[in-house]
């Protein structure tokens, strides 16, 4: 097991109704905005609910963040928090709306173009306290210091990440999910999935603990996440996937481990150039990497096949074979393609996308940093 520091601040706040403790959450006396997107938590219940929390405090609110949060929109909600002296932020909604706050949260503080924060790596001295809402399980950061944020103008989708921006509590209510759609029920239960594979798919280092409780959650998503799909007021089934989706990514299998972020880069140039959710993104290349990386991760993906498919196959190709094929059935199964094609992308994608990764920096991904531009171009022609 590699060496390693853990501390996750975060304090979650699990269960139904739990949303009626977030006036004791908030610090007295804060200035508070509450940060959302499209409005959908108005036809839910829960705005009211955080209107109703928020009675006591100074509030104003900022709405409009989209999926795929834009740094444009972002640094407008910046200006609010500096202009009207907001020492507080709220974010209520999912993935996109929290990483938002959390590049608020840090834009707002920085002096300086902020756009250094994602683009140049410029550190993040001071931000803005934040907790949060969430309504729509997937990402983990409810309980991470990341975020990632697009610039549309430039087709740029880029993340950082900083102890600062860890929200301060996390309300987690599974019933607040009931009225998600399908697609989005999917998407999150994808996304969770491969952030466990993104830190448990790569080469052995003697930690039987990290892996026990990587392989437990990527079983706890093939079991529960198309019983989503079927039964969507099944409120165990909903805790099951919000508390699976926080726990794959709040810092605590990838302690100790090699990680693999590759099919993250990846994925972000094909949100970034062709709008598709973070998910489909991950959904195409998690197979694809998994092919051509197939001898680097060798071992691990026998451990895979066996532990989390339940795989008894001597042949040993034969089984990395089906555990990569089980793998991408279980996300069309969530109604989740797995082919460039089958959004329309074509083979011409695969030179814009490897050029957008060039542009970044991404030449040497993966856990060895060996997936170059040339081996990116392999994974997507594959993808296709």
């Amino acid at each position: 097991m590699l060496n390693f520091s853990f501390q996750n601040p975060t304090r979650i706040v699990f269960g139904q109704a739990q949303l009626a403790k977030l006036s004791t959450l908030i610090p007295t006396g804060s200035k508070v905005l509450l940060l959302y997107g499209g409005g959908s938590i108005k036809s839910n219940g829960v705005y009211d609910q955080v209107v109703k929390a928020l009675s006591g405090f100074d509030w104003q609110e900022f709405s409009g963040i989209e999926p795929n949060p834009s740094f444009e929109t972002l640094m407008r909600a910046a200006d609010i928090v500096r202009r009207e002296k907001i020492d507080f932020l709220l974010p209520v909604g999912g993935g996109s709306v929290i990483d938002g706050s959390k590049f608020i949260a840090a834009a707002a503080m920085f002096h300086g173009d902020a756009w250094d924060i994602l683009a140049n790596g410029a550190r993040v001295t001071s931000a803005v306290p934040l907790g949060c809402v969430l309504t729509l399980p997937a990402t983990g950061s409810e309980s991470n210091g990341n975020s990632v944020v697009t610039r549309y103008d430039t087709q740029q989708k880029l993340s950082f990440s900083s102890p600062l921006v860890y929200p301060k509590f996390a309300i987690l209510d599974p019933s607040v999910t009931f009225s998600l759609p399908p697609k989005q029920v999917a998407n999150g239960v994808v996304d969770a999935f491969i952030h466990v594979i993104e830190q448990y798919l790569t080469y052995p280092v003697n930690a039987p603990v990290q892996d026990r409780f990587a392989e437990g959650l990527l079983q706890t998503l093939i079991e529960e996440g198309p019983k989503a799909l079927r039964d969507p007021d099944n409120y165990d089934v909903r805790a099951n996937i919000m508390w699976a989706a926080t726990m794959a990514l709040n810092g605590l299998i990838g302690q100790g481990v090699p990680q693999d972020w590759a099919t993250h880069m990846i994925g972000h140039e094909i949100t970034a150039v062709y709008g598709l959710d973070h998910a489909q993104t991950l959904a195409i290349v998690l197979p694809a990497l998994l092919q051509q990386q197939r001898q680097q991760k060798r071992e691990k993906l026998l451990q895979y096949g066996r532990r989390v498919w339940q795989l008894q196959h001597s042949d040993e190709e034969r089984l990395i074979d089906e555990a990569i094929n089980h793998t991408r059935a279980f996300f069309e199964q969530m109604g989740v393609p797995t082919r460039l094609a089958d959004y329309g992308i074509t083979a011409d994608a695969v030179d814009i996308l490897v050029a957008k990764l060039e542009v970044n920096g991404m030449v040497k991904l993966g856990e060895h940093g060996d997936i170059t531009p040339e081996i990116t171009k392999q994974i997507l022609r594959s993808a296709i």
